[in-house]
């Protein structure tokens, strides 16, 4: 999928941080990008906005209105693309709900039950959910299709909170699988692992508490890495893995818009940071 000009791709979540990084890296490269969330308008964190910048950047942006904790809007917007484009090339499962108030500490115990709803529901069962509703347009777009999970690494180490990790553990756990099922078709699905990123969310909170951002990723970064992963070559050899941003950014000499590249992962298994 070495050209992605004129593909369609899907990423959920995408009104800010991550998704809507990938999103607007997916438009540099020329492709029809639909893009997903609550937040509509013209402010800064909506997907209008969203979608406008898609195509300023050279792409195509398109924004569907949707809450993923419903199902029937979920499937909405997949019969609604599906009418539109008649495939998906690209489906990039991103969205996710940070509980209110975060979830940063403290034991299971101290968190409203909630919190399972909103970290596995939204950030694993919406996954699933989409992804279903995906498929009969992936199947239309066939081989070269490709099927993208942003993931983390507390899929393999504690961060946040204990419905945090299964969360993520899940979704590597259900893309690894989606990649079996997937395989008779040549479409590949992986999984992303970005490091510490400074998306929005992380720089509000920065600036009331003590947070150290110096060693983050900018979601940009991110969203070029994952864009480059989606366009290599080999990507059916990499399907079921997890790929990490900071091996990405070495493989296809990818930094930030500074020229540096943030370091090793501190919390990956096996890093010496």
């Amino acid at each position: 999928m070495g050209n992605l000009q004129g593909k369609v791709a899907v990423v959920t979540g995408a009104s800010r941080g991550i998704g809507k990084a990938i999103a607007l890296a997916l438009g540099e490269q020329g492709a029809i990008v639909y893009v997903t969330g609550r937040t509509t308008g013209d402010g800064e964190r909506t997907i209008d906005t969203a979608a406008r910048q898609i195509t300023e950047a050279g792409g195509e942006g398109r924004a569907i209105q949707c809450d993923h904790g419903d199902d029937a809007q979920i499937a909405a917007v997949f019969e609604r693309i599906g009418q539109e484009a008649g495939r998906i090339d690209i489906l990039v499962n991103n969205v996710y709900k940070i509980p209110s108030p975060p979830a940063w500490g403290g034991g299971f115990w101290d968190h409203p039950i909630q919190i399972w709803d909103d970290q596995v529901g939204i950030g694993l069962r919406a996954h699933y959910v989409a992804s279903w509703h995906a498929a009969k347009w992936l199947f239309e777009a066939g081989p070269g299709a490709a099927v993208l999970n942003v993931s983390s690494p507390g899929g393999q180490s504690y961060h946040f909170s204990c419905s945090y990790g299964a969360g993520k553990a899940g979704l590597d756990r259900l893309t690894a699988d989606m990649a079996v099922e997937l395989q008779p078709k040549g479409i590949p699905a992986v999984v992303l692992y970005p490091g510490s990123v400074a998306t929005e969310f992380i720089q509000d909170a920065a600036a009331t508490q003590d947070i150290d951002l110096s060693q983050s990723q900018s979601p940009q970064f991110v969203g070029r890495c994952a864009v480059a992963l989606l366009m290599a070559d080999d990507l059916m050899d990499r399907t079921g893995s997890i790929q990490w941003v900071e091996d990405l950014a070495e493989e296809f000499d990818i930094y930030e818009a500074d020229g540096s590249r943030p370091p090793r992962y501190a919390q990956r298994p096996g890093s010496k940071a």
